[in-house]
């Protein structure tokens, strides 16, 4: 019998048609992959399962959860059945939860309302305990937590209650591999431990090869494959299918390039932070966020850095740019001190979030020729470089005139990218500039990135927690662990014989696709 049926399914919102004849079945303990590009509506599909529709949206079909006719239920009957029969682990954990209170009361929330005869504080506890936070207090705030422990909240308030149905919404899109794994773990352990339906979204193949029993495929709001996950995997019917499983396996032509004398210089470099004081009189604690670090990037060379969440990647790239003081060592880019305000105009990065980074009120000619007020140009050059800027990403110099929501995730990626690149910098800094775009995006960035190498012979530090990325876009790679570097070396050497161990739990902990190198 099916936990899960959903039949015919078609979904608008004030007219426009986001799902046509979605149909997909779970039983209990079995776990399901919705899986599909950005916009293809496997969020949405998700959202119809909890009735969390907009106002304007007009679904028919059938959507049966453990006998509930979804579709026919009134709001106060669905409020009963969320979080009770059926929980959701939102994608961006930080936003999720509430900032401003504890982690113990708003586990305790959903125990509260649900489970009225049940202690909420010691039901807390135990679904913390349950969840890996068995060291962490009931009174901490989400902003004290790692973005793995925030995730482990999220996935502790969705379980409270024992659901028979859980929905995981992208649940590891921004964790590293360490982490990820543990959070995929988690969700099989209990989807076994309690014989709970486990429907997962995400755009990431490699993370549906090791968790789904079966995959449906969406695009453009349809069904376009669905089946078993070996059989799928191995011989993908529709095109569109075949094209997901090669842009996850994608391997970028990186051209050759001349390495020539050190560009930038890291040498003997040490950041510390001053901790709060936990009693009056006591003298402060520090933390050691960057540990005597030293390396070097030579011109016309892509270096790698990888490691954990917490390990230091951030206050490194921070103290690169210039933007914080280090208390020992120097960095010097072209030998000249990176805190020298003559060195800022000739470093750039590109952020994780380009929405984010971008100012929604202003159009992209404003945006990506921020740089240009470190230099001085005439308006008929600043107007050329910004045509030439955006042919070069790939886009059209008449997109100059278009607002940050106007793009795609993938195009305002490539929009971030022209604006580091406008005043053709020595030295770019990708900060996690792919990990939240889905394959085939991803891969048409890292055949952009490649291509800009062929045209500029780039130099640059990329930032990444995805390993599949790192090995294909960089010729050497930095492992990070604990604010030191525990391992440096050529990339494809670093891959295939790891020397420190860390190394090798990192490789080990990365999923792959069947049959992947």
């Amino acid at each position: 019998m099916s936990l899960l049926d959903v039949q015919n399914l078609s979904l608008s919102i004030a007219g426009t048609p986001i799902l046509r004849d979605v149909s997909l079945t779970l039983a209990p303990g079995e776990v399901v992959a919705v899986t599909g590009e950005s916009g293809s509506g496997k969020s949405m599909t998700a959202l119809a399962v909890m009735q969390l529709l907009p106002s304007a949206a007009v679904a028919t079909g059938n959507i049966t959860l453990d006998g509930n006719d979804m579709l026919a239920l009134d709001e106060s009957t669905l409020c009963t059945l969320r979080g009770d029969l059926v929980g959701m682990v939102f994608q961006e954990p930080m936003t999720a939860l509430n900032p401003v209170q504890t982690i113990g009361a708003q586990v305790g929330e959903t125990v509260r309302l649900h489970r009225p005869d049940l202690d909420p504080k010691m039901q807390a506890r135990e679904v913390l305990d349950r969840v890996g936070l068995d060291a962490i207090p009931l009174t901490r705030y989400p902003h004290e937590l790692s973005g793995g422990q925030r995730q482990r909240v999220v996935i502790a308030i969705a379980i409270a209650c024992r659901p028979k149905l859980l929905i995981a919404d992208e649940p590891t899109t921004a964790l590293d591999v360490t982490t990820q794994a543990q959070i995929l773990d988690l969700l099989k352990q209990l989807a076994a431990d309690d014989g709970m339906g486990l429907l997962m979204i995400t755009h990431d193949l490699a993370v549906v090869a090791e968790m789904a029993d079966r995959i449906t495929v969406m695009h453009h709001g349809e069904v376009v494959e669905a089946g078993d996950t070996p059989a799928l995997l191995a011989n993908p019917q529709h095109p569109y299918t075949q094209a997901l499983l090669a842009a996850s396996d994608h391997q970028v032509d990186l051209p050759q390039t001349q390495k020539q004398a050190p560009l930038l210089r890291v040498q003997n470099v040490v950041r510390d932070y001053t901790l709060p004081r936990t009693r009056l009189f006591v003298p402060a604690g520090t933390h050691r966020a960057v540990d005597d670090i030293s390396f070097d990037i030579k011109r016309g060379e892509r270096v790698g850095l990888v490691g954990e969440s917490g390990c230091g990647k951030s206050t490194l790239t921070r103290a690169i740019l210039g933007l914080e003081p280090v208390q020992r060592g120097t960095i010097t880019l072209d030998g000249t001190p990176v805190t020298d305000p003559s060195v800022r105009r000739k470093m750039q990065v590109v952020f994780q979030d380009p929405y984010g980074s971008f100012n929604p009120r202003h159009r992209v000619a404003r945006l990506i020729s921020e740089p240009f007020h470190l230099l001085d140009t005439t308006p008929d050059d600043r107007e050329a470089r910004i045509a030439a800027a955006l042919t070069d990403v790939g886009l059209s110099p008449e997109d100059a005139q278009k607002y940050p929501h106007q793009f795609s995730g993938g195009q305002r990626q490539r929009l971030a990218i022209a604006r580091a690149l406008i005043i053709r910098p020595e030295l770019v800094i990708f900060d996690e500039a792919v990990s939240a775009l889905d394959v085939s995006v991803r891969a048409q960035i890292l055949d952009l990135i490649a291509d800009l190498c062929r045209q500029y012979d780039l130099t640059y530090l990329f930032i990444s927690h995805d390993l599949s990325v790192v090995r294909t876009i960089t010729d050497r790679v930095l492992v990070m662990k604990k604010g030191q570097i525990v391992e440096a070396g050529e990339t494809e050497q670093v891959f295939t014989q790891p020397a420190h161990p860390y190394t090798q739990t990192l490789i080990e902990a990365a999923p792959t696709l069947p049959g992947a190198a």
